[in-house]
């Protein structure tokens, strides 16, 4: 059920409940915002506190407020909470801690939360450990401290889990327009995906930032991408933390290679939400995704008059997903006219300084490099802090290039510092985005261009935890044969059996596995390239009771791993990376969340460094790229059709030929029906 937020994120009249400096402190906050609505305090004594006079119960208010911030021990919180909800109040902010974050300290706390959430009833509730909201927009707030924001009319968004990092970011000196910030505590009844949905209901909203320890429902945030990009309001996200699920010890290299992080990458990717790494970069991504929206191309320019600074915006750039193309020829006539002969001409540009402090010609040189097939035209500019006033030119070349150029605009400053308070709130009014920092300028810019549609079906959901068996390379192989996965042919056999007469149907040379361990190659528990005559010698050296004998796969390109692990948080993740035993040393991977499409499985395999070899490196043969797909994709077959009970699939190797790819060996994880 999505419950209605709309009242308590913008409120009409405000109650604060308890005593103590944080109740003050949220008083306080309302006055200093302008709050022109009605703001009602509920404490035994009734002197006045930042000039509001108190009402002794919740009973004794004079309506159901909108929003309420319940400033109350947890015990007395439980009792608060359930008295608002049947007088029709319309939402709360939980400030007290101690329910299930203190789930491991405390015996009392799950139970608590419990007796929270059945009090709640259907009113929305913010928290617990919650603390709140500020909605700069309105002027209203429910915010027990200090913060940075200002007035504004249309704005950015921050949704966080952490009450300190809102607060620090709500103190940025960046010209980025905070419209909305909110915590969400521990979310015993609201979550971050349903606070983001009601953010997507104001139109005042130009994007919305996330800070997210942990993922609940990937379909509730399935819901929230498809919500968003149907608006037009793009997405970033700064995923932090590993969970606890991904921790746990798993038998298969996959989820060795996979864990919670790349998890938590492969949702954020079929969500189409780009992912930053820091705090500084996702300030300045939302800058460019306010004023310019998500870019249309991963291309750059860059001009500045420095050689210095031209090197440097391109070493910085060099292993993101952004490029500075070639200059086109209408651009270098253009600049050359501009600049003369003296001028090398080239992307990234370092156009000299034979024009500065001359704004027309400044504008006719830095206007072709806004065209119109570049995503966003870098101007490097570092202002003085002792006298910027000399520099007041680019400033003013810089805002006409932004309303002349076919492609948006940043102007950076190499160090933040650089960047003063009052020149970036003119160029920000300007439409020009001002960015602090090249590196985050750079990683801005990547992260702005890999906005996208979220993939239009839901992610399959992880459901349940379960209790899984590891079953045999011959019963996992056989599993996955029956959803189309090629696999050698093969016998099963014991002690007592004859190996050479068991394998007399099949082709040598042959391979002898034992059964019943995950790891073969480890342990010595494979043998290749047997005649038939040598198999009775190497299954008696293994001495095991039961052994698969098969036929082994030959001309072999190169050996992939492609593996599917459960990820509580987040799905069925799918790992294609570099197979064999040098899996997990390699690191060469690409995950994916299930259902993957054939294209995505495409562009996964050419994101592999390994992408050389299956073409054909060197002129080597080329593997079977059809048959790789088609064996991933039956692989991905059989966990959809078993998701309510399998844990890991894997097959490592799969041997990749020129003409087939097939599982060598195999690794289930299922649980009993």
């Amino acid at each position: 059920m999505r419950r209605d937020l709309s009242r308590l994120l913008r409120p009409r009249s405000v109650a604060v409940i308890g005593g103590g400096n944080w109740c003050r402190q949220v008083l306080r906050q309302l006055r200093l915002m302008g709050f022109d609505g009605d703001v009602w305090r509920v404490h035994p004594r009734p002197d006045p506190v930042e000039g509001v006079t108190a009402f002794s119960t919740v009973g004794d208010l004079p309506a159901p407020p909108d929003a309420v911030f319940v400033g109350v021990n947890r015990h007395q919180t439980v009792g608060v909470i359930r008295e608002l909800s049947g007088m029709g109040a319309r939402g709360a902010v939980c400030f007290a801690s101690g329910f299930s974050e203190a789930g491991n300290e405390d015996t009392e706390a799950g139970g608590l939360q419990a007796e929270l959430i059945m009090a709640a009833g259907d009113m929305p509730v913010l928290g617990p450990n919650c603390y709140g909201y500020i909605n700069a927009f309105d002027g209203a707030l429910l915010w027990p401290d200090q913060h940075g924001c200002r007035p504004c009319e249309s704005g950015v968004a921050i949704l966080t889990q952490s009450s300190n990092i809102a607060i620090n970011l709500t103190m940025q000196k960046r010209a980025l327009p905070l419209g909305m910030v909110v915590t969400c505590g521990n979310m015993a009844q609201t979550s971050q995906a349903d606070i983001a949905m009601a953010l997507l209901d104001d139109p005042r909203v130009t994007a919305i930032g996330l800070h997210i320890e942990g993922f609940g429902d990937p379909s509730a945030w399935h819901r929230v991408a498809r919500r968003a990009f149907e608006r037009g309001v793009p997405l970033v996200a700064l995923k932090a933390g590993a969970s606890e699920q991904a921790r746990r010890a798993t038998v298969s290299h996959t989820a060795s290679m996979a864990g919670s992080d790349a998890g938590a990458q492969a949702l954020l990717e079929y969500l189409g939400i780009p992912r930053v790494g820091d705090l500084p970069t996702f300030l300045e991504t939302l800058k460019v995704l306010h004023s310019a929206g998500p870019l249309k191309s991963r291309a750059l320019s860059s001009i500045s008059c420095s050689g210095g600074e031209a090197s440097l915006i391109a070493d910085t750039a060099e292993g993101c997903d952004v490029y500075f193309p070639a200059l086109l020829p209408d651009q270098t006539t253009a600049l050359a006219d501009a600049l003369g002969p003296m001028v090398a001409l080239a992307n990234p540009l370092d156009y000299h300084t034979y024009i500065w402090g001359d704004v027309d010609r400044m504008i006719d040189a830095w206007l072709p490099m806004a065209a119109d097939h570049i995503g966003l035209l870098v101007i490097i500019v570092d202002y003085p802090h002792t006298d910027a006033s000399d520099w007041a030119s680019a400033t003013a070349a810089a805002l006409a290039v932004g309303k002349a150029g076919k492609c948006p605009v940043a102007v950076a400053a190499t160090l933040p510092e650089l960047m003063p308070d009052d020149v970036a709130l003119e160029l920000m009014a300007g439409g020009v985005v001002p960015l602090c920092g090249l590196s985050e300028a750079v990683h801005a810019a990547e992260a702005a261009a890999r906005c996208r549609a979220p993939e239009a079906d839901p992610p399959l959901s992880p459901g349940p935890d379960r209790a899984g068996q590891i079953l045999t390379e011959a019963e996992g192989k056989s599993l996955l044969a029956e959803y189309g996965m090629p696999v050698p042919r093969f016998v099963r056999g014991t002690e007592t059996d004859s190996p050479e007469s068991l394998a007399a149907n099949l082709l040598a040379p042959l391979v002898v596995k034992t059964l019943g361990d995950a790891h073969k190659s480890e342990s010595g528990g494979v043998r290749l390239g047997l005649s038939h005559c040598e198999l009775p010698g190497a299954v008696a050296s293994m001495g095991m009771p039961a052994y698969l004998i098969e036929e082994m796969v030959g001309d072999s390109v190169t050996e992939l791993l492609i593996g599917i692990t459960r990820d509580a948080a987040h799905g069925f993740v799918l790992s294609i990376a570099a197979g064999g035993v040098t899996a997990e040393l390699l690191q060469d991977r690409v995950s994916l969340l299930v259902p993957a499409s054939t294209a995505q499985i495409g562009d996964a395999l050419r994101r592999l460094r390994c992408w050389p070899v299956l073409q054909g490196y060197r002129g080597r043969p080329a593997a079977d790229l059809p048959a790789i797909v088609s064996a991933i994709l039956a692989l991905q077959e059989t966990v959809i059709a078993l998701a309510d009970r399998i844990s890991e699939a894997e097959v490592n190797p799969l041997i990749c030929t020129q003409q087939s790819a097939v599982a060598a060996d195999a690794l289930v994880v299922l649980a009993p029906e």
